[in-house]
Order: structure tokens, then C-alpha cells, then sequence
């Protein structure tokens, strides 16, 4: 039996299961929240949407604040938290755009001081200021 918001991998049931969200775009591009296999939990990159509403909010702190929360859900719903995450990567159409959100990060991540990286680039969408891709490692027990 598939938990609600995940789909199946028919060829290794047990390693890997893809976690969705309910983003629109999950299903017109073809890639899932997050995937688990084994241990291992890669979270997609993410960005500000409310996915209940499809909804962004225009400044980039409430958009980093929105992407916490998303990878906060597909986290819990993989068995692990921030407290799981080894590696993050910050994407930003804007470089200035990146210290305004220092405060929101350092609460998710302070403590836990993942492996990070932060690169200026295009987004799939001009509404976009922020995505955030995550990966984390579930510990046993």
C-alpha cells in the first residue's frame, strides 16, 4: 500500500518512493517533490509557491520562508527534518537577494550547518526569487 502523496516504484518498492506535494508542476514536468531511496532524501528544488493555493508572494523573504515550510512538509513525510539535511543549494535570479533571507535559513539550518552552495541564476518563472534544493540522510532508529 502507497501513503497519500506518494506513487510507487514498482521496480524497488521497498529503496525508493517519490513524495508529491500537489504542485500543478510536478505533474506538467514530470518530477516529484522529493524521492527517497534508502536513507537517502532528495528534495526538488522549491520555491515560494503555496501549493494548496498556487500562490507566490511577491518579496523573497516570505517566498525562502513559503520554501522552508514546502521542504519542511515533504521532509516530514520522508521521516526525517532540517536536522536530517546535509546539503542545500540556494538558487537566486538576484544576488541582493540572498542576505534577506539569512535570518529565515540560519533558523531552519543554524544548528545543523548542511553543506551549502548559493548560485545567481534564471528561474523557470519571473514571480520566482528564491528556490531551494535540499538533500538529507534519515538516521536509523
Amino acid at each position: 500500500m502507497t501513503a497519500p502523496g506518494t506513487t510507487p516504484d514498482t521496480a524497488h518498492p521497498a529503496a525508493r518512493r517519490a513524495i508529491l506535494s500537489g504542485s500543478t508542476f510536478e505533474d506538467q514536468i514530470g518530477y516529484a517533490r522529493a524521492v527517497v531511496d534508502g536513507d537517502w532524501v532528495h528534495v526538488s528544488g522549491t520555491t515560494g509557491f503555496d501549493y494548496a493555493t498556487m500562490t507566490i508572494a511577491e518579496g523573497v523573504v516570505e517566498q525562502a520562508e513559503q520554501c522552508l515550510r514546502n521542504i519542511a512538509t515533504a521532509l516530514a513525510e520522508a521521516g526525517c527534518t532540517f536536522a536530517d539535511v546535509v546539503r542545500v543549494r540556494y538558487l537566486l535570479p538576484e544576488r541582493a537577494d540572498f542576505e534577506p533571507c539569512w535570518p529565515a535559513l540560519r533558523g531552519a539550518f543554524g544548528e545543523v550547518r548542511p553543506a551549502a552552495t548559493m548560485m545567481v541564476c534564471g528561474l523557470a518563472d519571473p514571480r520566482m526569487r528564491i528556490e531551494i534544493e535540499a538533500t538529507a540522510r534519515r538516521r536509523a532508529g
